[in-house]
């Protein structure tokens, strides 16, 4: 018996085997629709921020006085 789950997108179900190739998405639209939301940073995961090397450029200059 295989398992359903929610679309992340939509809602709809999805039967997670092989025969659905874009799980847990039910379409490669409700897909690109999450990849959109990520690249347009409309999730983010929580946490504390990433300590900033000194290799690393900060990512604003310093105000000029």
């Amino acid at each position: 018996m295989a398992v359903v789950v929610k679309c992340p997108t939509c809602g709809r179900d999805v039967e997670w085997a092989e025969s659905s190739p874009y799980r847990p998405f039910c379409s490669e639209r409700c897909k690109l629709i999450d990849l959109g939301a990520w690249a347009a940073e409309k999730y983010a995961i929580p946490g504390t921020p990433a300590e900033q090397s000194e290799d690393t450029p900060p990512s604003e200059p310093p105000p000029k006085h």
